[in-house]
This record gives structure tokens, sequence and C-alpha cells, in this order.
């Protein structure tokens, strides 16, 4: 992924669809940063605490696995509005 890719992927959120990627009102985000989906809001709306402090693993063509791999997101302990990589799993 070049820094074009990257530009375009910032600001849309994980898994929305393509005609309508930004954030809506009313729903809480938290930024995924570094990895593979660096830039995009990943929408928690909803979310229980303790799914929050899990973290995630979410689904991507863009890391290191390719297609059928993931890459682990965990909330940052000091801002949670925002959630570091991990690494990728296949």
């Amino acid at each position: 992924m070049d820094s074009d890719d990257e530009q375009l992927l910032r600001g849309r959120i994980y898994g929305a669809d393509h005609d309508h990627p930004g954030p809506k009102p009313g729903r809480s985000y938290a930024e995924l940063v570094g990895g593979p989906l660096d830039g995009l809001l990943l929408d928690i709306t909803g979310w229980r605490p303790e799914e929050i402090d899990d973290g995630v693993s979410l689904p991507t063509e863009l890391g290191q696995f390719g297609p059928g791999g993931r890459a682990l997101y965990d909330p940052r302990p000091a801002d949670p509005a925002r959630w570091d990589w991990g690494g990728d799993s296949p």
C-alpha cells in the first residue's frame, strides 16, 4: 500500500459502505493506529466495556497474511479513543 492508498483510508469507517464511508452523527468511533488499517475508524457504538477491553481481530486483505488474514488492535490505555495495532494473524 502506498501513501495515496493510506490517505484514502483515513477518516473512513472500517467495513462501511463505499458510498457512505465517513462517520455518522450519534455513533462512537475508535481510531485504528498503525498496521494495515491505520487511520480507519472502528464503530464501537453499543459495545460493552469488556468488549472494548478485549480489543479486536479484524479481517483484512491488507495485512501480512493477505486474504483471510486479520489485524489485531487493542485500546490504548491512556486514550481509549485510539486503538493500537498489535500485529497480524492468519
